[in-house]
């Protein structure tokens, strides 16, 4: 759990000046293209007592994501779907500025933007997650934790998400009698429905020049930031802005046009995933 943290990270002003002048330029510290993400490395099913889990490390980001799923009542007024819950939290490894404590509003954010990106385009079928209609129902967690904080947190957040609802298997209900639903944990039945995929992008703005994927110390010089949920259908499910600078109506034609364009790439890399067998052994490196 993490408090809000007191502080940016301490960046010498010619080196923010420097990063400042390289995005002018088209140029960036690392030596990325605006318009590129870093290097993306995926582990499936890292903690085997979860339902699913994945872990995705986006240049030195590092999220992991587990999915438990229990046995619940529905929402009083859902009685005929699941239930599915986004939590997030920054853990105070992942970065200097964090301490123990309740979530911060950056860890809300997170969970948030990711829940509102599943539900838009209902990711998860939740009408195949009832048992007994208006009274039984899975109930599915979806814990993200930050394990080490480099910038757009995010997007490695909706891939490890993502990614840990596919892998997410329902364990076996071995009795129905009245209402009281026996389940055996250790044998799975099915895997969780999954209606179709969804990513982020996010771009970070610096007086109008455009990046995808900024780092922590580009995240500090930025005017704003703003993250749009695609799913694979090419539809957008979710925006989240950031930052005190406006966006002008025609420079958002050009940000939706990038992150469409973007998400394509993300899209593929969940289908190269899920499609490699190696991916459940070992950390996979994908670009």
């Amino acid at each position: 759990m993490s408090l809000t943290p007191t502080k940016q990270p301490i960046i010498p002003r010619i080196k923010r000046e420097t990063i400042k002048s390289l995005i002018r330029s088209g140029e960036r510290i690392d030596g990325r293209k605006p318009e590129e993400y870093r290097k993306i490395s995926v582990w499936l099913n890292p903690v085997p007592k979860a339902e699913g889990s994945a872990l995705v490390k986006l240049g030195d980001t590092t999220v992991m994501t587990g999915t438990k799923l229990e046995i619940g009542t529905p929402f009083s007024d859902r009685p005929n779907e699941g239930v599915l819950q986004v939590h997030a939290e920054f853990v105070p490894l992942a970065s200097p500025s964090f301490e123990p404590g309740p979530p911060d509003e950056n860890a809300i954010e997170a969970a948030r933007v990711v829940d509102r990106c599943l539900r838009e385009p209902r990711a998860v079928k939740l009408e195949d997650l009832v048992i007994i209609p208006g009274k039984k129902v899975w109930l599915v967690f979806n814990d993200i934790y930050l394990l080490d904080h480099d910038g757009n947190v995010i997007d490695a957040s909706m891939l490890s998400t993502m990614l840990s609802l596919n892998m997410a298997k329902i364990p076996k209900i071995v009795s129905i009698e009245d209402d009281n639903v026996i389940i055996e944990k250790t044998v799975k039945e099915r895997p969780l429905p999954i209606n179709l995929n969804v990513v982020t992008i996010s771009i970070g703005l610096l007086e109008g020049y455009m990046i995808v994927d900024p780092t922590l110390e580009e995240e500090t010089v930025l005017d704003t930031k703003i993250v749009i949920g695609v799913d694979e259908k090419g539809r957008i499910v979710g925006i989240q802005k950031t930052g005190m600078e406006g966006i002008k109506p025609s420079q958002l034609d050009d940000i939706i046009d990038l992150a469409l364009k973007k998400s394509q790439e993300l899209h593929s890399i969940i289908r190269e995933v899920l499609n490699n067998p190696n991916a459940y052994t070992t950390p996979l490196v994908l670009q």
